[in-house]
């Protein structure tokens, strides 16, 4: 299964590619206002948006609002998204291994007059992100990733016997949710049966929930998408 997981490495693997385009758009930022890049459009924010409010609402019956985290944030505008939804941005945190990203959505956020979101530098392989003031157990109600594992999935290797980071990426993922908390992914590099099959596998608690629908296209007789949403549940 692993394997067949395993891309070959680019350089959209490595953290230089991406402090040195991260560098750039934070320098367009402050020269023209470009707030950067919407890895996939702002459709697919959109949807994203859309299923967390459907599935886990802003304002909900529960005492506290949900916690959300957004791995690889890149400029930080599914944050934004969610707060433009309706989400407390008090209780949404966007990391990033780039100290440009972080940067970068910092900017954005303060452009666009939002106050209250977090966004931190992390390796999300290597490290946990910093539990909120209100957040008592360090656990988050709602994950996202919208191509960041696709990015970590082009990552090389450097020895013979190292573990792939995409091997150890679900876990990380099932060790940050509680009980009946989400994991929501946007993909463009595997499958929606790829990706279902690897985390269920690699993190047996998370199990399959729902899908979203994406514009599909017809090539040589075959039908398909130019990207994947799977939406898990931690049992």
């Amino acid at each position: 299964m692993s394997s067949a997981m395993h891309l070959k490495p680019t350089k959209l693997g490595t953290k230089s590619y991406w402090d040195a385009q991260y560098t750039e758009e934070v320098s367009n930022y402050d020269e023209l206002g470009d707030e950067g890049e919407i890895w996939f459009g702002q459709e697919s924010v959109d949807k994203m948006v859309d299923w967390a409010v459907e599935n886990v609402p802003p304002h909900a019956s529960s005492a506290s609002p949900p916690f959300i985290l957004d791995v690889g944030t890149g400029n930080g505008i599914l944050c934004l998204s969610l707060v433009e939804a309706g989400y407390d941005p008090h209780t949404i945190v966007g990391i990033d291994y780039s100290e440009g990203s972080v940067e970068l959505s910092k900017r954005v956020a303060k452009g666009r007059n939002v106050d209250g979101l977090t966004f931190e530098l992390v390796d999300f392989i290597h490290s946990r992100p910093t539990p909120l003031s209100t957040q008592l157990n360090g656990l988050w109600d709602l994950i996202l990733d919208k191509g960041t594992f696709d990015a970590i999935a082009l990552y090389g290797t450097q020895e013979a016997n190292e573990q792939h980071p995409i091997d150890i990426y679900p876990e990380r993922v099932e060790a940050l949710l509680p009980a009946g908390g989400f994991f929501l992914i946007t993909s463009c590099n595997f499958t929606e049966e790829e990706i279902k099959a690897h985390f269920t596998t690699k993190a047996p608690t998370l199990k399959y929930h729902s899908r979203i629908q994406h514009p599909t296209f017809t090539f040589a007789g075959k039908s398909g998408s130019l990207c994947c949403s799977v939406a898990f549940r931690k049992e």
